[in-house]
């Protein structure tokens, strides 16, 4: 008759192998930063999550891309963000007001140029260009940091310009120059730089007048505060600032 093992000995073996079997070698649950950014820090942006989430194993980085108006608009209304970057200071006074804002710091500045189809078929080398007639011209929203500086730059040159339409964002706008649905775009120089294959940048002096400051915080209340901190680390430290300097953007 075979002996049988004490009954003390059993059971610390069967939990034991019980614990081997489920779970004690499970990775982790992955952490999510979720950092809310104008449309115009896409490319740049896009590189940092890569960055961010390779030094940071077991972290997803997702990023929303918009109007920075918008965005300002959604963290007031409640959604949750670790990270707000907006394309101008005004719109960071928005969440500002809310008591939102944590404690925002500019990391990069910005500023218009007028993007055109490569051949440039309407001859486009002037702000007052885009007002003649036959120019099929789209510019940003005005509450958007891009049609805030529209107008600016318009009021301040004494041109009067009739869009075909106003986008929500600087990315549909350049979208529709790329298409070949409008001969011209107020966009900002990062974003002619990100396309410089289909589209030309045009330069004008009016636009030194209404330069976007980029605004950059960790909001009050953010799910993951410390990541988000982290984050924006990155984008003001020497990693960031050469990233930002390579798509077109200055750098304080």
């Amino acid at each position: 008759m075979r002996a049988r093992a004490p009954l003390g000995l059993a059971v610390a073996l069967v939990l034991a192998l019980a614990a081997c079997g489920s779970g004690g070698g499970n990775p982790a649950p992955r952490r999510t930063v979720t950092v809310l950014a104008a449309a115009s820090l896409t490319e740049v942006f896009g590189r940092l999550e890569q960055r961010f989430e390779a030094e940071h194993p077991g972290v997803d980085v997702k990023i929303s891309y918009g109007g920075s108006s918008d965005l300002a608009q959604q963290i007031v209304n409640g959604a949750p963000a670790d990270v707000f970057a907006a394309a101008n200071t005004s719109t960071m006074d928005t969440v500002a007001r809310a008591g939102l804002a944590g404690q925002p710091r500019v990391f990069a500045t910005n500023e218009l140029r007028i993007a055109v189809p490569a051949d440039n078929p309407k001859n486009i080398g002037s702000l007052a260009d885009l007002a003649k007639d036959g120019v099929v011209l789209v510019v940003c929203a005005p509450q958007v940091p891009c049609g805030a500086a529209t107008q600016k730059v318009a009021t301040a040159a004494g041109v009067r310009l009739r869009p075909a339409s106003e986008e929500p964002d600087v990315k549909s706008v350049l979208g529709k120059v790329v298409a070949g649905e409008a001969d011209a775009g107020l966009v900002y120089v990062t974003d002619v730089h990100a396309r410089g294959d289909r589209v030309r940048g045009v330069a004008f002096p009016e636009a030194a007048g209404a330069r976007n400051d980029y605004p950059i915080t960790v909001p009050s209340g953010a799910p993951e505060a410390e990541l988000g901190r982290q984050f924006v680390e990155l984008v003001r430290g020497q990693v960031g600032r050469e990233a930002l300097t390579a798509a077109g953007f200055q750098v304080p």
